[in-house]
């Protein structure tokens, strides 16, 4: 495992250091066009390097998280409906420039064509050297010896059969070295990737505030449908067969004297309206905040939309305790949704649906083996799901290929309360 590991990260850091003569093209290429730009002929190029210099960045971000480093990408959003003429490529070329990671990966080009070359060479050197120990001890001091010419290997003079089993341990010491040592230099590499190429702490809470501006104005958008989804209900509903219910009990007063038997119709309809106009209320109060999920809780809820699903559902839930009851409501209808979505689109033949918590998230994940190809896109119920769920800062993640099965991750932060009693 170690020693697969190893290789791999050798390949790795090949890589990283070819990448580093990159980088150096790269800079010195986009710093000339940036120069150009005080003329205006750099700006017909700029994007285009910028794009190659952010898609080189972002490979190395790549690899940082493969040894362990998340790094996250600190550029700025991109403007938008930008016009697709000189104005518009100019204020995109303002975009660019006005953005500080431009500059920061400007100067992570220039130093890594240095520290990517030396940390990422490094792992392969070492491999190289023990090799080329090993080969010398095996038999390749010979000829050199019978030439009277020694081989030198790590301070030892290679001409004698004593002479090469010191260098064969020497050797081997090497390779272990390289065993060891080459996931942390692949590790100090990826470290510097994030102290360059990372968000600094201007970006993170610049980001931050966009992220709460977006979700705040999503939870906006969401109350003010949920709001005209209740009035609209109302009215449509529970009002007209209120107003019915009036009408009728009108009729019955003006029939009363004249025709009993009318009358006692009348009385019997009335009372069918009351009770329909009643189920309207109980559905429609339902539609805001189940009673199940007031009285049962979050797992006993999600419980209950699978056994009301005409799909075969399967529901494990592994809750500790509550979370708050906003959080609750959103996953309750997010789950609702997706298994209505399945339902509608996917036509699969059995959904799955998991509900955990684990390091303060509460995680979710549908699972359907239908048609897939589902995709998030404005407008659609996934967008929907997601601006819910990124009230609460959580995230929705689709995994949907052509011909399934498609897996909807939902991930929200939140602490729990103390449990309810489960009917399970």
């Amino acid at each position: 495992m170690r020693l697969r590991r190893a290789a791999l990260d050798t390949l790795i850091g090949v890589l990283i250091a070819a990448g580093s003569l990159i980088s150096l093209v790269l800079f010195l290429t986009t710093s000339y066009f940036i120069i150009l730009c005080l003329i205006g002929i750099g700006f017909l190029t700029l994007p285009y390097l910028t794009t190659a210099v952010r898609r080189v960045c972002d490979l190395n971000r790549r690899a940082a998280a493969r040894c362990g480093v998340p790094v996250e990408r600190p550029y700025r959003p991109e403007p938008e409906e930008v016009e697709r003429d000189i104005v518009g490529w100019t204020r995109r070329c303002k975009w660019i420039l006005a953005d500080p990671a431009t500059w920061r990966d400007l100067l992570w080009l220039l130093l890594n064509s240095a520290v990517g070359l030396l940390l990422g060479f490094a792992p392969a050197a070492l491999l190289y050297y023990a090799g080329e120990g090993l080969v010398l001890a095996c038999g390749l001091w010979r000829p050199l010896a019978a030439d009277g010419v020694g081989r030198w290997y790590a301070f030892i003079t290679v001409d004698s059969g004593s002479d090469a089993l010191a260098a064969a341990l020497a050797a081997l010491l090497v390779l272990t070295g390289w065993l060891l040592l080459s996931p942390w230099l692949l590790k100090g590499h990826a470290y510097f990737v994030r102290f360059l190429l990372g968000p600094t702490e201007r970006a993170r809470l610049a980001s931050r505030v966009r992220h709460l501006a977006e979700t705040r104005s999503g939870a906006l958008d969401i109350q003010a449908a949920e709001l005209r989804r209740i009035e609209r209900d109302l009215h449509d509903g529970a009002q007209a067969r209120l107003v019915s219910l009036g009408l009728e009990l009108g009729a019955v007063d003006r029939k009363l004297d004249q025709d009993t038997e009318e009358a006692r119709r009348l009385l019997r309809q009335a009372r069918e309206s009351s009770v329909q106009a009643l189920r309207e209320l109980r559905d429609l109060v339902r539609g805001i905040h189940p009673p199940v999920l007031a009285e049962r809780g979050l797992a006993d809820a999600v419980r209950a939309l699978g056994l009301a699903s005409p799909l075969p559902v399967t529901v494990v839930a592994d809750l500790p305790g509550d979370p708050p009851d906003p959080v609750a409501s959103a996953v309750y209808f997010s789950v609702s949704e997706l298994l209505t979505n399945a339902l509608k689109h996917a036509e699969p033949r059995h959904v799955d649906v998991v509900l955990g918590y684990a390091d303060g998230v509460l995680h979710g994940r549908v699972t359907d083996d239908g048609r897939g190809g589902a995709a998030i896109s404005a407008g659609s119920g996934l967008e929907g799901i997601r601006r819910r769920l990124a009230s609460f800062d959580g995230v929705l993640e689709i995994d949907s290929p052509p011909g399934g099965p498609t897996v909807m991750r939902m991930e929200l932060p939140c602490a729990l309360s103390s449990p309810r009693t489960s009917s399970c």
